[in-house]
């Protein structure tokens, strides 16, 4: 079982974990409590560097301000665990199917349930609210669950029988995926992509430096001892801390590297694509999000105004929450007041009490930004719009922002508002009401708007008329998730739980489930040597 307590002058540290072993520099990072960052963020913020300097000892920082320390990886360290990857694999990609992803899933989730409570301790530690956590942690009971294990199953290997051969179908491991997680869910996204060891790869993964403890901590303490139980080899999962530059150029640079798994803005993201590339290695992108729910006339406006509102979850710090809303013109008006009253009933506070939504946003000027340049041109303001303490008091200095919600009439020109148009990462929601107009070119206008967004994560639809929403799912091609009439965030087995087109993936993107992305086609052909006498090589 995983420990968040921290005793006075006993600080957890952990050192890179390659070939199963701890691995220490020397130089360490550190890790802080939520709490403590809200109570006083200068103070230990400065803290933190001053540690990490050595200028600072631990053993004299007061408790409950640090969770836990990692050792920062040097290039040795570093080099190492691409090649003990490399030799995990060649043995790893040999071990029966049902025992990489059968028993690995089955493993895994028995693993998240006996460890949830600790799971979810670790998860607030890094700021994410309870809720959020629970949430996020749902992903990985679905990820695991037996229908997606099915699927996955169906597409890593199919037989037919053709005649006197045996035919197959199956995917096989790319080899070594290397798995860079975002500052802002480095815990959950390390989980996500660790499933790509039941493809029969091996991964080494990057602990950010701006909170290494909680994924260094969950990945040794409850993954890798389901890898032991499996008989998998040393080597199969690594750990490194490290900044993101160096670490990514020494991946792309190593001969051992097969796939790079990538989290984060768009621009970098898409560099990393270029390059990945050029290097002859898969990128694997999860990227921005810009998702849009679509409320027709004869929606549940009361479902719908839950999933709108769910864009405020983490403070809309969630590349798959909804950033946005179209509006039926004829329930425009109901549905706005039904999503400003459940946004002023969100509250700020401390990330492991009850009830708690949003999450802190340390800078406030690009929020400012858009929210001007949206007024400017002809929004309104139905609520929010203002900076808050943790307490609820409004403070442009505060560290939370009031949920806020845009009213934006016409449809045509709603895209030139930097709001609708970017990923905004912040709570601010524009509704978009078009001019009224007959039905069938207000819907075909909605689905015009939807597959005009050079993003892909999901997007979701409120209606009830059955035409509508076959037309919705039949022609919405952007995006790796559709939802309809369901939560926009819910997870559910055995669908993508990631994944998605344009800036979302890259080039490449698509719905992502780490064991298929991170895996590649092959087929086989095999005829008995008994059969093979008079047998036309040719029969068809």
């Amino acid at each position: 079982m995983l420990s968040t307590k921290v005793e006075p002058h006993q600080l957890p540290s952990l050192g890179s974990f390659v070939r199963g072993k701890d691995v220490e520099s020397g130089k360490w990072v550190y890790s802080l409590s939520a709490r403590a960052v809200l109570d006083d963020s200068f103070a230990n913020l400065t803290l933190k560097r001053n540690l990490e300097a050595g200028r600072v000892s631990a053993a004299d920082v007061a408790p409950g301000v640090l969770v836990g320390r990692v050792s920062v990886a040097d290039p040795d360290t570093v080099q190492d665990a691409l090649a003990a990857a490399a030799e995990a694999t060649r043995l790893w990609r040999s071990v029966p199917l049902s025992v990489r992803l059968e028993d690995w899933n089955r493993l895994l989730r028995e693993a998240i349930h006996d460890n949830e409570r600790e799971l979810i301790d670790m998860l607030t530690l890094e700021g994410h609210p309870l809720e959020l956590a629970r949430w996020e942690l749902s992903g990985m009971y679905e990820l695991t669950r037996p229908e997606t294990t099915g699927f996955l199953r169906s597409q890593l290997w199919q037989e037919f029988a053709i005649g006197a051969r045996r035919n197959i179908v199956r995917r096989q491991p790319d080899g070594v995926v290397c798995v860079n997680p975002p500052a802002n869910a480095p815990l959950v996204s390390a989980l996500l992509g660790v499933t790509s060891i039941a493809g029969g790869n091996a991964v080494v993964l990057r602990a950010p430096r701006t909170a290494p403890f909680g994924v260094s901590s969950v990945l040794r303490n409850v993954i890798a001892p389901v890898l032991d139980e499996l008989g998998a080899p040393p080597g199969l999962l690594n750990i490194v801390c490290g900044h993101p530059g160096p670490m990514l150029d020494a991946w792309i640079a190593s001969e051992h590297v097969d796939d790079i798994m990538y989290f984060g803005d768009v621009g970098p993201g898409l560099k990393i694509e270029r390059r990945c590339v050029e290097a002859g290695k898969k990128p694997i992108l999860e990227l921005a999000g810009n998702d849009i729910v679509l409320v027709w006339r004869d929606a549940d406006l009361e479902g719908a105004a839950d999933a709108i509102v769910e864009g405020f979850y983490g403070s809309g710090q969630l590349c798959m929450v909804p950033n946005r809303a179209i509006v039926h013109p004829a329930v425009a008006d109901e549905l706005i007041e039904l999503v400003r009253v459940r946004a002023t009933a969100l509250k700020p506070g401390y990330p492991d009490e009850e009830g708690v939504l949003l999450s802190p946003v340390l800078r406030h000027d690009k929020f400012t930004r858009y929210l001007e340049d949206a007024v400017e041109k002809g929004a309104t303001v139905v609520t929010g719009g203002k900076g808050m303490q943790i307490d609820g008091t409004l403070d442009e200095a505060g560290f939370f922002l009031q949920p806020t919600v845009l009213r934006v009439d016409g449809l045509s020109r709603a895209g030139e508002l930097s709001a609708v148009a970017d990923e905004t990462f912040f709570p601010l929601m524009p509704i978009i009401v078009p001019h009224a107009a007959e039905d069938a070119t207000l819907f075909d206008s909605f689905l015009e708007f939807v597959n005009a967004s050079p993003y892909g994560l999901r997007n979701s639809l409120w209606a009830r008329d059955d035409a509508v929403i076959d037309r919705f799912v039949a022609q919405t091609v952007k995006g790796g998730l559709l939802k309809v009439n369901d939560s926009h965030i819910a997870f559910t087995a055995p669908l993508p739980s990631h994944g998605g087109t344009g800036l979302t993936g890259g080039a490449f993107g698509e719905a992502n489930f780490p064991v298929l992305r991170t895996t590649h086609l092959q087929g086989v052909s095999i005829i008995r040597p008994e059969h093979r006498e008079g047998h036309d090589a040719h029969t068809r």
